[in-house]
């Protein structure tokens, strides 16, 4: 059955397929309209069968219009802008879909920034040796300081709603402390980096402590989505801030506590406009976190021109300043040291030598409890700190070229105010205070600028470590070796005639820049120049040539 089947088909598939080629032979048999015969063959005039100059009788050319079909042509249009459409709907989407994914990489990779460990803990565990904590064993502090237990409490989010500005002189302990207190939590909500004169590189460091990487790295323009536009580094600086904000959103909903970011060295920011722009845009961002607990901004500094800067605009920061170990645990603290790991006591007399030759400053002892002489090591302190001074603010006497008139301005107006300290010190001498700190002699900064007669040097002497100004606007030597050479500079015989001819040669300079001399000519014959001044000066004075017999 199915064989019969299978034939029948066979021969109805056959008929028509014949059908089919008759009729497509026949429509092109009688789709010819040319003349009868057949096109005409190659240099055949006229049709076949015919002369050349003459015609076929009453024979009419063809007259049949071509039809233009349109059919083809849209669909070939309609096709093309189906695929072009697709192709934009396509590529659209696959364009929105990274940019959407790549602002949602950027905040993950921010929020693990804040993830237990940091880079500036993991650099600092590669050497215990720290100066607070320079000494450690099983985990206790050689020296422990009062200000650590505050530190501790910034940096665990214990307290909120402020920031704060840790000011002190270079080598008191600060960053140190901040590490101490960052490793107590394992750097977790912490971030940590050393802020730069350059703003690029401030930018730079920045985008490392929040990985972030203001979108170097994207790649949306080969979806022809342009990225965010070339800009400065400040604007950089603004947008990291706001990926910051949306972190800190996120985690106190999760955590309950504000993030850290400390900014270490802030006194390396350059005290012009773009510095100045800087630390105004900080400032305004550290304004609003304190405001509503999303972020504390801790900001360390060795000079006072940041804290004087942020002092205009400050409502919620809070200062704490970071001095010298009083007396009793610096001494403490080496007395411990020297028995532990020296296996010796020394005697309280040669401890109370080391303290008045370099006082409390933690790099200082952290250097002569190493050593094996501490009296010898605190005379080379001593030196280099004199040396110091002398380089960057020697004078040179009344035989100085008028050409080093600007440097020897500054360097005058230092000693001048080192002159003043140890002038304070031998009236007042060194007093007690109820700690055991061992007072330098400190003059209020505006006396300080009147002394020296310039309202510009002092930051400058600040910054190179020469004087020091405290939050409580109080100057005095920058440590206690600088105030030993200060000491013993104004000491030496002869000091006060060289400085006050240094400062007679530096008047007689300016005397001159502000003289002007005038020369009369040709006076003969009794002629005269009369110089008339202002009116309300009298009438002036008249220049005439006097004769020999005069």
């Amino acid at each position: 059955m199915s064989l019969l089947l299978r034939r029948r088909l066979y021969e109805r598939t056959r008929a028509l397929q014949h059908d089919c080629f008759s009729r497509t032979a026949r429509r092109y048999s009688n789709s010819y309209s040319g003349p009868p015969g057949g096109p005409p063959t190659p240099g055949q005039i006229g049709p076949p069968g015919a002369d050349s100059g003459e015609t076929a009788a009453g024979s009419k050319p063809s007259q049949k219009v071509k039809k233009v079909e349109w059919g083809p042509t849209l669909f070939k249009a309609f096709e093309s802008a189906a695929t072009t459409f697709v192709s934009l709907i396509v590529l659209g989407l696959a364009g929105y879909g990274y940019h959407r994914y790549y602002k949602w990489l950027v905040l993950q990779k921010m929020e693990r920034a804040f993830d237990p460990g940091d880079p500036m803990l993991e650099l600092a565990n590669q050497g215990k040796q720290t100066s607070t904590s320079m000494l450690l064993d099983d985990e206790k502090h050689w020296v422990r300081r009062k200000e650590q237990e505050k530190i501790d409490a910034i940096l665990n989010g214990t307290t909120r709603g402020h920031y704060h500005l840790i000011i002190g002189e270079k080598g008191t302990g600060k960053s140190s402390m901040l590490l101490d207190a960052m490793s107590k939590v394992n750097g977790e909500g912490i971030s940590m980096f050393e802020a730069h004169a350059d703003l690029e590189i401030f930018r730079i460091r920045l985008g490392k402590a929040l990985d972030y990487e203001f979108h170097e790295d994207y790649i949306g323009s080969l979806f022809s989505i342009k990225g965010p536009r070339d800009t400065t580094a400040l604007l950089d600086i603004e947008r990291a801030f706001n990926k910051l904000e949306k972190i800190a959103l996120k985690r106190r909903k999760k955590v309950g506590r504000p993030l850290v970011l400390v900014i270490n060295s802030t006194h390396l920011l350059r005290d012009d406009e773009d510095g100045q722009d800087l630390l105004e845009l900080v400032q305004q961002r550290a304004e609003q976190w304190a405001a509503s607990n999303l972020v504390t901004l801790v900001l360390n500094s060795d000079d006072y021109w940041v804290y004087e800067r942020l002092k205009q605009y400050a409502t919620r920061m809070e200062v704490l300043p970071v001095l010298d170990l009083p007396k009793e645990e610096a001494i403490a603290a080496l007395t411990t040291y020297r028995q532990k790991y020296k296996q010796e006591k020394p005697p309280l007399e040669i401890l109370e030598q080391v303290y008045d030759r370099v006082g409390g400053r933690l790099s200082y002892l952290n250097r002569v409890a190493r050593s094996p002489n501490m009296l010898h090591t605190c005379e080379n302190i001593c030196q280099v700190e004199k040396t110091w001074f002398l380089n960057k603010c020697g004078i040179l006497g009344e035989p100085m070229d008028d050409d080093v008139m600007d440097q020897q301005k500054y360097a005058s107006a230092a000693m001048v105010l080192a002159k003043a300290l140890v002038v304070q010190e031998r009236e007042v001498g060194a007093k007690g205070h109820p700690e055991d700190r061992y007072l330098l002699p400190q003059i209020p900064l505006h006396k300080a600028r009147e002394i020296m007669t310039r309202a510009d040097f002092i930051k400058s002497y600040d910054h190179n470590n020469i004087f020091t100004i405290d939050a409580k606007a109080m100057v005095r030597a920058d440590s206690v070796p600088m105030q030993n050479a200060f000491r013993e500079i104004c000491n030496e015989e002869g000091f006060d005639d060289f400085l006050e001819a240094t400062l007679d040669r530096i008047s007689a300079i300016e005397s001159l820049g502000r003289t002007r001399e005038l020369v009369a000519k040709d006076l003969v014959g009794g002629a005269e120049y009369k110089i008339k001044g202002r009116p309300d000066r009298g009438d002036g004075i008249t220049v005439r040539m006097l004769s020999p017999d005069a």
